[in-house]
C-alpha cells in the first residue's frame, strides 16, 4: 500500500527521516529537529521498513512495491467539512429537486442553474460556506460522470463538416449582425467560410455549391447539426425528416448526409472550433468596412492566409469528381399589380407591362429571380435585400411611356437608373418622346451599353451643330467643356 498521511509531505521529507534514522537518531529527536509530530516520523519510518521487508518475499510485484516505497500521497479523505451542516444539506437537496422538475418540464438543460448560482442562493439564505464545498456537494448529489470521447481518424476526402456562426460588423458606421457559413475538413485541417446577411435556405445551399466549386470536388459525407435547413421536422424521439432541398443537393453531388445528435456539438467538433478560429482571426482586429462587398472580399483574402498550413492540395486529389454548379430555386406564384410589379419576399420586381393582372411564376435563387409565364421565360432580376425595395427595368414600360410621355420625368423606373436619368435631364428634358423612341429602338441593348450609346450619339450630334463646317483638326481640339456648355444652350 501507499503511505497516506495528513499534512503536506514531500519525497525530501521521506529522505530526511530515513537518513536521520540511519544515523541513529530517535523519533523524538527527528521530530524536534524538523518540526514534525513524533507519530508522523514513526509512520514514515515503519512504512519504509515494511516495504523493504516486502521486497524479499516470494511472488511479490517488485515494481509495485518499489513505487509504494517511494511514493507519499496527501490524505484528504479523512477531512470533514467543518462549516457544511445538515441545514445547508437540506436546502441544497431542495434546490436540486426543484431543478430536476424544471428541467423535466422544459425538456432541455440550457437553463440549468450553475454551481455559482446555487452557491449564491445558499449564501443569500444566511449560510457562510465556500464555493468549493458547494461545488463538491453538488457533484456528489448529481453523481455526474465525465463523458468519454473517442478520438476519430478520417481519410482524405471522407468528411466535411458544416456550421453557421454569428459576427458583428460595422458597415459604413452601422453595426449589424452577420453570419458566416463555415465548412471544414478534419483530415486536411482546411477551414473556409462565406459571409452572408442571413441563414436562409438559399444561403445554406449557395455556400456549399460555392465550396465544392472552389475545391474542385466533393466529399464522401457532409456533417450537419439539427438546424432548420437540415431537419424539416422530428418524428418521434430519434427519427428526423430531412429538408428536401438538402436531399436534392446530396443526390446531385453524390455525398452522404450525416446529422449529429441533438445538443451534441462535439460530434462535429472540428467545424465548431473552425467557427471560433475564423471569427477571431478574421474579425477580432478588423470589423469596420465601407461596404458589405468589401467585408466579403476581406474574409476570402484572410482565409487564404489562414489556410497556408493545411493539406487541402493533397486532399483535392482524393475528392469525387465535380459536376456543374447546381442551381436550386424556391418556386412561387404571384399576381402582377397595376404598376406591373411582382411582389416577392416583400420586395418589388418589374415585368413587361402587358402582364398587368396576370399570374407569373417566380424562381427564387440565391442572387437572382427569374420570372416565367406558362413555362416561358419573361425576365430576370438581381435579387435585392431589404423591405419594400424596388428592382425596376425601364424597358418594361416603353409602350406606356409613349402614351404618357409626361410620366417619364418623375418615374421610379427612370430614377432607378441615375446614369440614364442624367442623360435625360441633360439632353431630353423637353423631348421625352424622342428619348422614349431611342430606348425603344435600342431595347435589346443592355442598360450600361445604352447609356454609352446615348451619350456618344448626343455628343456627336452636338459637335456637328457646333463645328459643322470646321476642319477635322479643329474639331478634335474642341474641349468637352465647350460641348457641354453648348448642349446646355441648345437644350
Amino acid at each position: 500500500m501507499v503511505l497516506e498521511v495528513i499534512g503536506v509531505l514531500k519525497v525530501i521529507d521521506l529522505y530526511t527521516i530515513i537518513n536521520l534514522k540511519r544515523k541513529g537518531k530517535s523519533n523524538r529527536e527527528i521530530a524536534r529537529e524538523c518540526g514534525w509530530d513524533r507519530k508522523t516520523v514513526n509512520k514514515y519510518w515503519n512504512h519504509y521498513n515494511y516495504k523493504v521487508n516486502e521486497l524479499g518475499e516470494e511472488n511479490v510485484d517488485v515494481k509495485m512495491v518499489q513505487e509504494e516505497m517511494l511514493e507519499v500521497r496527501y490524505l484528504s479523505t479523512n477531512r470533514s467539512n467543518r462549516k457544511y451542516n445538515k441545514e445547508m444539506d437540506l436546502l441544497l437537496e431542495e434546490i436540486l429537486t426543484n431543478e430536476k422538475m424544471k428541467l423535466k418540464e422544459l425538456g432541455w438543460k440550457k437553463q440549468q442553474l450553475t454551481n455559482v448560482q446555487i452557491h449564491e442562493m445558499i449564501a443569500s439564505a444566511g449560510h457562510d460556506i465556500g464555493m468549493t464545498t458547494i461545488t463538491e456537494k453538488v457533484r456528489e448529489k448529481r453523481k455526474r460522470h465525465r463523458e468519454c470521447f473517442i478520438r476519430q481518424h478520417y481519410e482524405y476526402g471522407q468528411r466535411l463538416e458544416y456550421d453557421f456562426g454569428e459576427i458583428k460588423l460595422d458597415i459604413q458606421g452601422k453595426r449589424e449582425k452577420y453570419h458566416i457559413a463555415v465548412l471544414s475538413s478534419p483530415k486536411s485541417n482546411f477551414r473556409w467560410a462565406y459571409l452572408y446577411k442571413n441563414q436562409k435556405k438559399d444561403v445554406f445551399l449557395d455556400s456549399q455549391v460555392k465550396f465544392f466549386d472552389m475545391v474542385g470536388g466533393v466529399y464522401d459525407e457532409v456533417v450537419y447539426d439539427n438546424m432548420r435547413n437540415v431537419v424539416k421536422k422530428f418524428i418521434g424521439k430519434h427519427e428526423k425528416e430531412l429538408n428536401e432541398d438538402l436531399i436534392k443537393l446530396s443526390i446531385y453531388y453524390d455525398f452522404d448526409i450525416n446529422v449529429t445528435n441533438c445538443f451534441k456539438g462535439n460530434e462535429k467538433g472540428h467545424v465548431e472550433g473552425a467557427v471560433k478560429f475564423i471569427r477571431n482571426k478574421a474579425f477580432s482586429m478588423k470589423y469596420k468596412f465601407n461596404s458589405y462587398e468589401e467585408a466579403r472580399n476581406y474574409l476570402q483574402t484572410r482565409l487564404v492566409a489562414l489556410n497556408q498550413g493545411s493539406m487541402i492540395e493533397e486532399e483535392k486529389r482524393h475528392l469525387k469528381p465535380l459536376k456543374p454548379s447546381l442551381r436550386l430555386s424556391e418556386v412561387t406564384e404571384c399576381k402582377i399589380n397595376k404598376y406591373s410589379l411582382a411582389t416577392i419576399e416583400n420586395n418589388y420586381y418589374s415585368v413587361p407591362e402587358y402582364l398587368v393582372g396576370e399570374i407569373v411564376t417566380a424562381r427564387i435563387y440565391f442572387d437572382t429571380i427569374s420570372l416565367y409565364v406558362n413555362n416561358e421565360f419573361v425576365c430576370e432580376h438581381k435579387k435585392v435585400d431589404g423591405f419594400k425595395t424596388f428592382q425596376l427595368d425601364i424597358m418594361h414600360y416603353l409602350n406606356t411611356f409613349l402614351k404618357k410621355p409626361g410620366a417619364l420625368r418623375n418615374s421610379h423606373a427612370l430614377k432607378d437608373r441615375p446614369e440614364l436619368k442624367l442623360i435625360y435631364d441633360t439632353y431630353y428634358k423637353t423631348k421625352p418622346r424622342e428619348f422614349i423612341e431611342l430606348l425603344q429602338t435600342n431595347k435589346n441593348v443592355s442598360i450600361d451599353d445604352l447609356v454609352t450609346l446615348l451619350q456618344d450619339s448626343k455628343e456627336s450630334h452636338i459637335e456637328k451643330q457646333l463645328f459643322g463646317h470646321y476642319e477635322e483638326s479643329k474639331l478634335e481640339k474642341a474641349t468637352r467643356t465647350q460641348i457641354y456648355n453648348y448642349s446646355k444652350l441648345i437644350s
